[in-house]
């Protein structure tokens, strides 16, 4: 997947994707000036970083 594509998936900016890609969060294969992202990539780490609301507590700070 090229970059604008994971930014639509995972509903981000372009610039997050290249963060996520330097930090080695999100691997990634340069293509001349442009990086590919494999698209199980992108699922693992959606399905890695996923969290429910349930888990953050439900209480809210007064």
């Amino acid at each position: 997947m090229t970059v604008a594509g994971v930014a639509t998936v995972m509903r981000v900016s372009k610039m997050t994707v290249y963060r996520l890609v330097r930090s080695g969060d999100l691997p990634a294969i340069r293509v001349g000036r442009s990086f590919r992202i494999p698209e199980q990539a992108v699922h693992e780490y959606l399905r890695e970083t996923y969290c429910h609301v349930e888990q953050l507590g439900t209480t809210r700070p007064r």
